[in-house]
């Protein structure tokens, strides 16, 4: 009787625990690099890992908790083309930004939809998607058109690059 209990205890268990991968092992992204977003408010400065191969590009933001306001993950595709996301095991809702390869955003998905397996496409050829966290980008005034800049998109500021700025001045701390 016991063993039999057993069994039904262990059968009902089962679509629960069917019901979420789990986590694979971790995948080093490497150190995050300075990423900077022209808007009609000002710039925003933000820290950003890098997706740069099929195994990045496929787990990005996966099984994440959280993630900081000043923090993103930003995938490089390598060459402009039409890409595809789904929120399958992300944990937390995001903003994606579509960008060009002249580092101008062309589209925004806002708030996608933790756990979700809707697609959302980007529309257009892009050469990166940058995610950010679900509702940032209204908060910080990010728009359609918006310039990015990173080492990407060959338009990274001199402050970006560990040169001194412009002016010859040192750079300051958050640039």
């Amino acid at each position: 009787m016991k063993t039999l209990l057993l069994a039904l205890l262990a059968l009902m268990a089962l679509p629960a625990l069917a019901a979420e991968d789990p986590a694979p092992a971790p995948v080093d992204f490497g150190p995050a690099e300075p990423l900077r977003i022209d808007t009609h408010n000002g710039p925003v400065d933000l820290q950003v890992e890098i997706a740069d191969n099929d195994e990045e590009r496929a787990r990005g933001l996966m099984y994440r908790t959280g993630l900081a306001d000043d923090a993103g993950m930003l995938f490089d595709f390598k060459t402009p083309q039409k890409v595809s996301f789904w929120m399958k095991n992300t944990l937390i809702p995001l903003d994606m930004l579509f960008i060009g390869a002249d580092g101008h955003i062309a589209a925004i998905a806002r708030n996608a939809r933790p756990k979700s397996l809707r697609h959302i496409p980007s529309g257009v050829p892009v050469l990166a998607v940058l995610e950010i966290g679900g509702g940032r980008a209204r908060k910080l005034g990010i728009e359609r058109g918006d310039v990015v800049h990173h080492r990407l998109f060959g338009n990274a500021l001199p402050a970006q690059q560990g040169l001194p700025a412009p002016d010859g001045a040192p750079k300051r701390t958050g640039e």
